[in-house]
């Protein structure tokens, strides 16, 4: 199998994961997981990182990671192999802890920071008991999931708020946080919000749990290596260092619509101008421009809000969450969604 893509700079950001052997748990117990976490907050000082996020699961682990130096798979290998060495040695065990290579997405921060953010906090109940799992949100996707009542909701809220192994309760001020965790740069993304940041943070993160998390950050991916828009897909090329496949594989990436382009399909299907219907009342064709540009323009909701009078990200967000709910129970809206997404997806 070809080895995933490593580009590595000063500066840059991470998404990280890394899952345990034939997905079998990596911390057996919270002396586990106080002992990653002593083994993490050494990385700062010793690697020149900052680490924005983290969530530790079962089998697995994410981390939001920023390096001050190019030196990611030098850093990741002492988490990783120490980490590892020291759970053998404590539990008498031998052999591989962890399923191969830890996998990286580069993320251009300031367009998916705050998202990526989210979902790695959400993590805990993205669970089949809280009814958030892939197989659930497919189902719900296609029409075909159980409603749920205000009691799971609130018991999906508890947990997230109560859960131990994650930055989540410094983020939101449960909990101080601690030195080697860097807080202040993804709630400086919550400005424009009348809030305290921390306040404001909270609603954004759990106003996803009322929604279903119905999205993730991946659907945008580029090539399996990048969360950016196009413009931080080009400025990449020139920086990778990896073999022919994987230099195909970046200068190959196609080139995303933009919002003009998403309007401009819109207005076609619907034979109308956009001014004539953005804010008319009732009226689908804005939703279905959001809902699209969403979907394939790398925007985040913020973003989009911005381009349409200043929407702030809650009311884009249910601008999305509703329009999804439509075509479900409108196949001519079902109809214009699909027909359009291929015309972008052409572009």
């Amino acid at each position: 199998m070809a080895r995933p893509l490593r580009i590595q700079w000063e500066g840059a950001w991470y998404h990280i994961t890394s899952r345990g052997q034939e997905r079998g748990a990596i911390f057996w117990d919270d002396e586990d997981r106080r002992r990653f976490l002593a083994r993490l907050a050494r990385m700062p000082e010793r690697f020149h990182t900052r680490l924005h996020n983290y969530v530790l699961m079962d089998n697995h682990y994410h981390l939001v990671m920023e390096t001050g130096e190019a030196n990611l798979s030098l850093g990741l290998q002492w988490l990783n192999g120490g980490y590892s060495q020291a759970f053998n040695k404590r539990h008498h065990r031998s052999g591989h802890l962890l399923e191969g290579r830890f996998k990286a997405i580069i993320v251009e921060p300031q367009r998916w920071g705050l998202e990526l953010s989210r979902y790695v906090h959400l993590n805990p109940v993205r669970v089949g008991r809280f009814a958030l799992d892939k197989g659930t949100q497919s189902r719900n996707r296609r029409g075909t999931g159980i409603e749920h009542g205000s009691d799971l909701w609130q018991a999906r809220i508890n947990y997230l708020r109560e859960y131990p192994w994650s930055s989540y309760r410094a983020y939101i001020g449960l909990e101080p946080s601690p030195d080697w965790l860097v807080c202040e740069t993804v709630l400086s993304w919550m400005r424009g919000s009348e809030e305290d940041p921390r306040t404001a943070y909270q609603r954004y993160v759990e106003e996803a749990v009322r929604e279903g998390i119905r999205q993730t950050p991946w659907d945008q991916l580029a090539a399996q290596v990048v969360l950016g828009s196009q413009e931080f897909v080009d400025s990449l090329r020139d920086r990778v260092r990896g073999n022919e496949r994987e230099q195909r594989e970046l200068l190959g990436l196609a080139q995303r619509p933009d919002f003009l382009q998403v309007i401009g399909a819109v207005e076609r299907w619907k034979g109308e101008r956009w001014q004539a219907f953005v804010n008319r009342h009732g009226d689908w064709g804005r939703d279905l421009a959001l809902s699209l540009a969403y979907e394939y323009c790398g925007l985040t909701l913020q973003q989009l809000g911005a381009l349409v009078d200043g929407l702030d990200y809650v009311s884009v967000s249910g601008a999305v969450r509703r329009f999804r709910q439509r075509i479900e129970r409108d196949p001519t809206l079902a109809q214009a969604f699909q027909q359009i997404s291929c015309q972008l997806k052409n572009k």
